[in-house]
């Protein structure tokens, strides 16, 4: 796992502005039925990643105005809570989660969430460059931190392990330190501990 310096690394040096997949209408990837862009590349290398492939900046293929256009039209139905970033690495693919955002909120203001994971923490972020600062003030909740394979969880909601946590953006902002979404709950068996129960 690899701890950049602030400012270290930069989407415009780095991004080839490529995604490494689209799924629409999922349930996993944050609160509600979500539409999700996976971004392509990222630095961080964490031990035990789940997608090592999209760590490379070239994987998959470059976005495009058809595919925003499609993210907008599946977004358009009212079952549909929000958009998700993920990756790969958000923060290193400002141009693409960019242009996303600005056009969810042209087109739907604030009624579509905006959930973004990240390497980065929240505090990290609030040094870093201008382009992460400004999508950073553009989304809803973050998931933040590397993930950590010694504090693997499979009890979490919506994170893989313990460091990692789920922030209120906006009210972070407005007091300047890290507050964690009121809706975290986190389970008291994993699931496959909830199998194994059925099993004896």
């Amino acid at each position: 796992m690899r701890n950049p310096n602030p400012q270290e690394w930069l989407a415009t040096e780095l991004s080839q502005n490529y995604i490494a997949d689209y799924k629409a209408f999922n349930f996993v990837d944050g609160e509600g039925v979500r539409n999700s862009l996976y971004v392509s590349g990222c630095l961080f290398a964490c031990e035990g990643c789940f997608n090592q492939a999209v760590q490379n900046f070239r994987y998959g293929k470059p976005f495009t105005k058809k595919l925003e256009e499609k993210i907008i039209e599946d977004l358009a139905h009212d079952y549909v809570q929000g958009l998700t970033l993920l990756g790969g690495e958000p923060f290193l693919n400002t141009e693409v989660c960019l242009t996303i955002v600005d056009r969810v909120h042209q087109e739907f203001g604030h009624k579509k969430d905006i959930w973004s994971w990240s390497g980065y923490t929240f505090e990290e972020l609030l040094v870093e460059s201008a382009d992460k600062l400004e999508l950073l003030n553009k989304i809803d909740i973050l998931v933040d931190g590397r993930f950590e394979l010694s504090k693997k969880n499979l009890n979490l909601q919506f994170r893989g392990s313990s460091n990692q946590r789920i922030i209120d953006v906006k009210k972070s902002l407005a007091c300047g330190q890290a507050v964690v979404w009121e809706k975290c709950h986190d389970a008291e068996q994993s699931y496959e501990q909830i199998e194994k129960a059925k099993l004896i």
